[in-house]
């Protein structure tokens, strides 16, 4: 099991990215500083960090710098405001292995994060099955028994979350936080709305409801 630190000042996005990782399979540790987030990437129990930026006593770039010069090898990514261009090429400059760029969707995080764990182990299965339905996670597309389908980028994202989970109910809360991130409005029904359409494209028997806990995609 992958540990991951996640460097972050700001409580609501660490609690975020802590419960969306530890819902996917990781171990996390939180600091609130660059010195902290120094010394626990240096002591090296982990596999990857999640480096804000912006950090109080030492920032992001400080702690990459320190990192690299100590030939620490641990895979960054770096969090960065979506208009920072300066600041995502000098994160880069300095040793970063990648970016995301706040506000971001829970999906696309995770999916950077397996992306820089690959290298680190034996290769990720590219499709995931469900009973006779398939998800290539390279050309983003579904398969229900010889039948090709062409989803959205949205309904892609939904559809990788229950693949990845088969068989257990998933609220609409964790569809939320996963797929649309941690900005979204939590009383909106655009979950509901997206589950339909995938219904739509892979069958309306494949997704279940849970009355009053949310979704399940069932393998036949």
């Amino acid at each position: 099991m992958n540990s991951i630190l996640i460097a972050e000042d700001e409580d609501r996005i660490a609690a975020f990215l802590e419960k969306g990782l530890r819902a996917s399979g990781f171990v996390t540790t939180v600091v609130t500083d660059g010195l902290a987030a120094y010394e626990h990437a240096r002591a090296g129990h982990y596999d990857l960090m999640i480096l804000d930026l912006g950090l109080p006593l030492s920032d992001g770039f400080t702690v990459l710098r320190r990192l690299r010069a100590a030939r620490a090898e641990i895979p960054v990514i770096i969090l960065t405001a979506r208009d920072s261009v300066g600041d995502t090429v000098a994160g880069l400059e300095g040793g970063a292995d990648d970016y995301i760029a706040k506000p971001f969707a829970f999906e696309e995080l995770l999916a950077r994060v397996r992306l820089r764990l690959r290298s680190e182990r034996a290769p990720e299965a590219t499709v995931l099955r469900v009973g006779d339905l398939a998800l290539d996670l390279r050309t983003r597309r579904a398969h229900a028994g010889e039948r090709s389908i062409d989803l959205s980028t949205r309904e892609f994202a939904l559809a990788e979350a229950f693949f990845r989970h088969p068989e257990q109910v998933l609220s609409r809360e964790q569809l939320l936080s996963q797929v649309w991130g941690f900005d979204f409005d939590p009383g909106s029904n655009v979950v509901d709305v997206y589950v339909r359409y995938l219904r739509r494209k892979i069958g309306s028997d494949r997704i279940e409801t849970v009355r009053g806990t949310g979704y399940r995609l069932k393998a036949r």
